[in-house]
């Protein structure tokens, strides 16, 4: 399975907030430039993230982005649900799809929807925290210190 950018790119907004202090802000500009990714990517992301609770957004002057939750509250799974535009591993997995026609008989997709669940079980073990283990490492290399 591979995932898209957006959810990408969500998970390093995530990163990078969670490698900072709690109490600092960033900015989509110093996120942007850290990773060298598109600043109009991530302020869609970091829209999106703000509407799903995983960040909080400050507006104005001295204004910025942090987590709205702590490390440990973000699953991992259940942020690659609600960034990835859909799961469908092939065409009859969608409901909208004119579908395959042998469809009705195949056994390939139990196979497939077995697999994708076992995947997506074993990205819910996981928070945000398990990846922060070497935080000050993180810290390094994407705040230059």
């Amino acid at each position: 399975m591979r995932l898209t950018l957006y959810t990408d790119y969500s998970l390093r907004v995530l990163l990078y907030l969670g490698a900072m202090d709690a109490e600092k802000l960033a900015t989509i500009k110093e996120i942007s430039e850290a990773y060298g990714i598109s600043k109009n990517h991530l302020m869609k992301v970091t829209h999106e993230l703000g509407k799903l609770g995983y960040i909080e957004t400050i507006r104005g002057r001295g204004g910025g982005i942090r987590l709205a939750l702590k490390p440990e509250e973000i699953v991992l799974g259940k942020v690659i649900r609600e960034t990835e535009e859909d799961l469908y591993l092939v065409d009859c997995f969608n409901p909208e799809s004119v579908g395959c026609i042998i469809s009705p008989v195949c056994s390939l997709k139990g196979a497939l929807n077995k697999a994708l669940h076992a995947y997506m079980s074993v990205l819910d073990e996981y928070t945000l925290a398990d990846f922060l283990h070497s935080k000050e490492e993180i810290a390094a290399i994407l705040f230059n210190d």
